[in-house]
């Protein structure tokens, strides 16, 4: 099989020819259909998140076609569409397991990072951390919600559980999960306040576009103070922006993997019981909610297509902020 491979960070991938995966007990193979390029897997191939798996096939947002089944599959049957997500193991016995927090498990693996994922034309997957996908959805439309959207969703769930109302929500970094949280806050009946790159009037029409009511650079305050302020992009200097943002009460939520460092900041934008706290994973609830929501909140994702053989470009497209919505590699 064809894949693109990471051999060291900092390097561009590399398309091999792979003997192909054999499904393992509990595991199935699938023919990838789409794989959507995340901003996670530039972390990795950047090395900013250390100790992937090496050689690494990188993709965590996958939709393929089950073509063969391990010992004691009973989840799908061949030929089934599946969708496999960052969240690839877990121990489900651990504190975390056992608690409703697998997303925080001592031991969880991840898809694209520690498992391999679906920069190829077949990968393999727990059962049990596959889900299959709405209808609603062709291939290349559903890849995004396999990350993009699950993050996206988390993030805006937790924002708002310590919100009174959570109407007014920021989003800071206009991408592939703030364009699909967006169509879900307003879909729940929330004002979206949406936060680009100072001088980024595309991203800021964008976002209008997908009806946030007001867009602006993120060196700007909105007309109205925020109840709650989701992050995506990874710059730490956001973090005390959006508190001076957010009302008395409020909750700032950083939805990225990584981010730089944060400047100190006066207390004073953390008082007045202001909530700062970060998303790390997903659940498979988190997965179950938001795939059912998504065909009834009427989600349509933005995406660009490329080709397998262009991996690299995709990538240099999400690194310099050349795309709207989301990149997905075809094989």
């Amino acid at each position: 099989m064809r894949a693109q491979v990471m051999t060291a960070p900092h390097r561009p991938l590399a398309i091999i020819e792979l003997a192909p995966p054999r499904p393992a007990a509990g595991e199935v193979l699938i023919a990838v259909k789409a794989c959507a390029v995340c901003r996670t897997d530039l972390h990795i191939i950047d090395g900013e998140l250390a100790h992937p798996k090496l050689p690494l096939v990188p993709g965590h947002e996958i939709v393929g076609t089950v073509v063969e089944k391990g010992a004691d599959v009973d989840r799908f049957m061949i030929g089934d569409r599946v969708g496999v997500p960052w969240l690839g193991w877990t121990c489900g016995v651990c504190e975390y397991c056992t608690s409703g927090r697998e997303n925080l498990c001592d031991r969880a693996r991840f898809t694209g990072y520690q498992i391999d994922g679906g920069y190829a034309e077949l990968t393999v997957a727990d059962q049990r951390f596959c889900f299959p996908l709405p209808a609603q959805f062709d291939d290349v439309a559903a890849a995004p919600l396999l990350c993009a959207g699950l993050i996206g969703y988390r993030t805006l769930r937790l924002a708002v559980e310590h919100s009174a109302k959570g109407e007014r929500i920021g989003i800071y970094g206009f991408g592939a999960a703030a364009h699909i949280v967006a169509q879900v806050a307003r879909f729940q009946g929330r004002q979206v306040f949406a936060f680009t790159k100072p001088g980024d009037t595309a991203g800021q029409e964008f976002a209008r576009g997908l009806g946030a009511v007001w867009a602006g650079g993120s060196d700007e305050e909105p007309p109205e103070k925020l109840d709650a302020a989701l992050i995506f992009a990874p710059v730490g200097a956001l973090i005390p922006a959006a508190l001076k943002a957010t009302k008395k009460g409020g909750t700032v939520i950083s939805g990225g993997i990584h981010m730089s460092d944060i400047p100190s900041f006066p207390y004073a934008l953390l008082w007045e019981e202001r909530i700062v706290r970060s998303v790390a994973n997903l659940t498979r609830r988190d997965a179950e909610e938001f795939l059912a929501l998504a065909p009834k909140a009427g989600i349509v994702t933005t995406t660009t297509p490329y080709p397998l053989s262009d991996a690299n470009r995709a990538l240099a497209d999400l690194r310099d902020g050349r795309l709207e919505g989301a990149a997905v590699l075809v094989p």
